[in-house]
């Protein structure tokens, strides 16, 4: 390590084998975050704070190298351990503003391979990875106001390949669209992060490569997420936990790659705080994963665990029940009495436990529901004998009855845009935000919190609505102005206040299940999904363009929580039937479809494919996304999606086009190390009658799949023998 002459070498104060990161302070005092034969000017604070009055020390668009966050020095520091968890507090503070920064490290080990079998991999515990979750609070300690205009939630520098450079990294990233979610994207680093010679200005490039949100769906352009890949197996994920602002930048420095992960921030999302002396503010958490091998499958395995060790304990994640809901490619939007008896009755005969009567049943407006909505009453006119007949039915049938419903909006055309005050809403420049017909409600009002409580104590209390789907059609923008507050700070304010309402909800109401949807995934984050039980991956309609969205969403969402479509309709063929429901099977099944229309046989399958995923759904929530065929990409022909769990491994595979290979080409070859050398059988669990043959080479590892048509499926099932 070194150190400038006279000064005495950086030395560690706290250490995280499991991902190779020290932080070290400095002569200075100054905190660093990265590996421990690093140089200390290829590291960066371990705090980044961009603050009105105390710029950047090298101007560019990089979030790190600020003037404040290069004079935060160690106060002290401490570790608890707690369970599985280990928390360590890191305390800093700057000597010319007074800002006190409170830095909380939790770190966990490798979650999850399972151990103990021949080629399973590494297992928990072995040191072969682990996760770091940060999150920092400031305190204004001196005497005058600070302006806060961007501040990190976990920076760190020295990452390099295994080979020491940055030549051999590959950067991952998701676009996510409307229709079109969890687009996982690659490409060499140093093709986003050009080499720069500096030997003539001897300074570091101004630019990064960064991903960020933009308004109010956080996922609405990309995922808060991102990866760096070595060719020897070792990645770096990450995950930010916000719905209102996030971004992540990485960029070179002294010839390594740095990562900053910040919520939101003034350039990016109009985001400032002023804090007056005494006052305080919390960034958003954010998660690193480091593994040594097994790549992003190995990566996403760890993560999945941290998703489940941070969410709100529910029954809905161990039992899984299959919901079968109204909308998708079926009534959408449009249901009434008559619509829907049948429904309810198919529905139970196939198999379904909960029933989700989705948009539309408010709806008694001649001009239409969407700018009218907001008091959430039954539509008389759609259900003649009372909403209740229908809900009854569900009940009579076995299932448990479930509302769609868009609480943060209100119509124009609502009295509810009347009779609630302006402060209840959403306002920029004092006025009103109105999106697409709608306001928004601002949830750290009472009125407004007033309002949504009455609603759904009358859902779920009075009318025994035991499923809510809660939808979010609208990007309000970059958020609400209250007094002298930024937008992006009422975004903030708003979506924690979002978070606390949910969490109440199930307070009052412990066996309510929230599904959170946006528009379909534009709201797939880990804050609203530590609360709500199951997240929509999408509202795509296309059955053969959602295989690569159900393939990855695991990346976005634990596979127990991701509700993905499945709906099958009586003018499809047997094979057109499976392939629609194949994708399901490893997640969360929500079935739509006029099943009370179809044949014998072509119901018989739908009915077989909801018995094998009540055989199977025990294995998912604790097992482990993995991807044979790597992550899909949109116009992939063949998609493969698997779960490790502790006896068998599971596959879902995907046949859209002829090849790749030979023209025509039906069969192909997935590897999967993890059981190499294991002797097994495969098993198809599902398929249409063109039927899948399978072989496995337990000396290679490799299993070879036939699937003789395009647009055909298979899940398939490999036992570990005892």
């Amino acid at each position: 390590m070194a150190a400038t002459a006279g000064e005495r070498p950086p030395s560690p104060i706290w250490s995280c084998p499991e991902l190779g990161l020290h932080a070290l302070v400095g002569a200075t005092g100054a905190v660093r975050l990265g590996g421990p034969d690093r140089d200390w000017d290829c590291l960066v604070p371990l705090v980044e704070v961009t603050a009105t009055g105390h710029g950047r020390l090298w101007s560019g668009e990089r979030s790190i190298e600020t003037a404040l966050g290069d004079r935060l020095a160690l106060r002290g520091h401490e570790t608890v351990r707690h369970g599985g968890l280990e928390r360590t507090t890191i305390r800093l503070a700057d000597a010319v503003t007074g800002l006190a920064a409170e830095v909380t490290l939790e770190r966990g080990g490798s979650a999850g391979a399972h151990e103990g079998a021949a080629g399973r991999g590494p297992g928990v515990g072995d040191g072969s990875g682990g996760f770091l979750r940060a999150r920092v609070r400031l305190v204004n300690e001196g005497g005058a106001p600070v302006r806060l205009e961007g501040v990190t939630t976990l920076t760190l520098g020295g990452m390099t390949g295994a080979d020491g450079t940055l030549d051999g990294l590959t950067l991952h990233w998701a676009d996510n669209d409307w229709l079109a979610e969890c687009r996982w994207r690659r490409s060499p680093y140093r093709d986003e992060v050009v080499p720069l010679n500096r030997s003539a200005h001897g300074h570091e490039g101004r630019g990064c490569f960064e991903r960020y949100s933009q308004g109010s769906w956080s996922t609405g352009r990309h995922l808060p997420m991102g990866a760096l890949t070595d060719r020897d197996g070792g990645a770096w994920l990450w995950q930010i936990e916000s719905g209102a602002g996030w971004r992540f930048e990485t960029g070179e420095r002294e010839g390594c790659a740095y990562l900053a992960l910040s919520g939101p921030d003034d350039a990016h999302h109009q985001w400032h705080q002023v804090l007056a002396p005494g006052e305080e503010f919390t960034t958003v958490p954010a998660v690193l994963v480091r593994t040594r091998t097994g790549g992003l499958d190995a990566a996403f395995g760890i993560l999945t665990d941290h998703r489940r060790g941070i969410r709100h304990d529910h029954p809905d994640h161990r039992e899984l029940p299959v919901i079968y809901n109204d909308y998708m490619n079926t009534l959408m939007g449009d249901p009434t009495t008559e619509k829907l008896l049948p429904l309810v009755e198919a529905a139970g005969a196939a198999g379904a436990e909960v029933f989700v009567i989705d948009a539309g049943w408010y709806d008694d407006d001649a001009q239409g529901w969407w700018d009218s909505v907001g008091a959430w009453e039954p539509a008389p006119g759609r259900f003649p004998g009372g909403v209740h007949e229908v809900l009854d039915a569900i009940r009579r049938q076995g299932m448990t009855p479930g509302l769609w419903l868009e609480p943060e909006v209100v119509g124009v055309r609502s009295p509810l845009a009347r009779t609630l005050p302006d402060e209840a809403f959403f306002r920029r420049g004092g006025l009103r935000v109105t999106e697409h017909g709608r306001h928004h409600l601002d949830l750290r009002h009472p009125a407004a919190r007033a309002h949504l409580d009455r609603v759904v104590d009358r859902l779920a209390g009075e009318w025994g609505v035991g499923y809510l789907k809660l939808d979010y059609n609208i990007n309000a923008g970059p958020g609400t102005e209250n007094g002298s507050e930024s937008p992006g700070a009422g975004l903030l304010g708003h979506h924690r206040a979002h978070l606390d309402w949910m969490a109440s909800l199930l307070v009052r109401h412990p066996g309510l299940v929230l599904e959170n949807c946006g528009s379909g995934g534009l709201r797939m984050d880990y804050a609203q999904l530590a609360v709500a039980q199951v997240q929509s991956t999408s509202d795509q309609q296309d059955p053969l363009r959602y295989p690569p969205i159900a393939a990855s969403a695991a990346t976005a969402v634990t596979p127990e929580q991701a509700g993905v479509w499945a709906y099958p309709q009586p003018d499809q063929s047997l094979d057109e039937i499976a392939f629609t429901l194949a994708g399901a099977l490893l997640g969360r099944v929500h079935l739509s479809g006029f099943l009370d229309r179809m044949s014998d046989e072509q119901f018989g399958l739908v009915r077989r494919a909801v018995r094998v995923y009540k055989d199977v759904r025990h294995e998912i929530a604790s097992a482990h996304p993995v991807w044979p065929l790597g992550l899909p990409k949109w116009d992939d022909a063949w998609i493969a999606h698997g779960l490790r769990g502790r006896t068998a491994t599971f596959l879902t595979v995907w046949r859209r086009a002829a090849g790749p290979g030979a023209p025509g080409s039906g069969s192909r070859t997935l590897p999967l190390p993890h059981l190499r050398g294991v002797h097994l059988t495969p098993e198809v669990l599902h398929c249409g009658p063109s039927g899948a043959a399978v072989r496995w080479d337990a000396a290679g590892g490799l299993l070879t799949v036939s699937l003789p048509r395009t647009g055909t499926a298979a899940l398939l099932r490999l036992d570990v023998p005892a």
